[in-house]
Formats: structure tokens, sequence, C-alpha cells
């Protein structure tokens, strides 16, 4: 076998090309190494920058999303203590009513024992009512007020001379409040 040896002019060629690529990768390097540098540095400043602000916002967002949570909660409980007593109210609603009903027979035609009873019953009426009433229980429904429908139950309505239209006339069973909150609307007749 024999080996071809590179003539000179072949060895020459590829010198002269080694030459022209050190001296174009020279060329291409002689770019200022300082203003690459700069260059970068400001590229990570930006991206510094940019990563801040976005960090800034989602820790604004993220403040403003605990403010709501706590609001809404506070929110909840203050409803959860104001309205705790909706269910008992309305069940000790039934026993005014029967004391109510009970206090509706002529006081003329009783006998004097029974006169007494309806003293106590009067006075356990009374006491019941102050009782709900300084837990935010309030009666709606009194002969004369102006209809309203978030607050009453119209059962009928009549023609009442010298009466304006839409005024109470008759109340058949009063209407209770809680904190505001209608827990029974009142039934009544209004005027037409």
């Amino acid at each position: 076998m024999s080996t071809k040896e590179p003539s000179v002019n072949e060895e020459t060629s590829t010198t002269d090309n080694l030459e022209k690529d050190l001296q174009t990768t020279s060329e291409n390097s002689e770019t200022d190494p300082l203003a690459d540098a700069i260059e970068r540095v400001q590229e990570l400043e930006a991206q510094l920058t940019e990563a801040t602000k976005k960090e800034q916002d989602l820790l604004l967002r993220t403040r403003a999303e605990i403010d709501n949570i706590r609001r809404r909660a506070t929110q909840d409980v203050e409803k959860a203590h104001k309205f705790a007593l909706e269910k008992f109210a309305k069940d000790l609603l039934e026993s005014i009513d029967n004391l109510e009903r009970a206090l509706a027979i002529p006081n003329n035609e009783l006998a004097d024992d029974v006169r007494a009873i309806i003293n106590g019953v009067e006075l356990t009426l009374k006491g019941l009512l102050k009782t709900v009433e300084s837990h935010g229980i309030k009666a709606v429904g009194e002969i004369g007020e102006t209809f309203n429908p978030e607050l009453h139950h119209a059962i009928k309505q009549e023609q009442v001379e010298g009466t304006e239209s839409n005024k109470i006339i008759n109340v058949l069973q009063k209407g209770y409040t809680l904190n505001g909150r209608v827990i029974r609307p009142a039934m009544v007749m209004i005027s037409a």
C-alpha cells in the first residue's frame, strides 16, 4: 500500500485556509468584550425589573384577596351571631300568638277568678315580648300602617270609606322581624 503524501501545494493551501479562518474569527471576536458585558447586564436588569414588577403585582393581588377573605369571614360570623336565634324565635312566635288569642276574650263577661288568670297571662305576654324585643325581634303589622309586601301578607282587600287605599284595616296575625330580616310576615286585610 502506498500512502500518498501531501504535496507542498496542498500543505500551503491548508495553511492558508487555517490562517483565513483564524483571521475571520479574530475579526469577529474583535468586538469590545466590555460592550458585550454591559449589554448583557442591561438585559439582566430588564429581566429583573420585569420579574420584580410581576412579583409586586402578585403580592398586591394576594394581599387584596386575603383582605377580601377576612372581610367575608367577618361578615359571615356577624350574620351567624345576628341570626342564630331565627329558628328559636320562630318557635316562640306560636306561644306569643296563643297568649294573644287567650287575651282576645272579652273581659267584661268573666268571673273574678278568671280575670286574675287573664291578668297573669297579660303579664306573661308582656314579659315574653320584652324579652324577644331585647334580642332584636320586633312585631310588624299595625292597623293604619301602609301595606308593605316585604313585611305584610294581604289576605283580603276591602273598600272602606274614609280610609286611604293600601292601608292596613285589620291584623289577623302579627308579623315579626329579627334584626331587620322578616321571619314571619304579618297577615293583614287592607283597604282598596
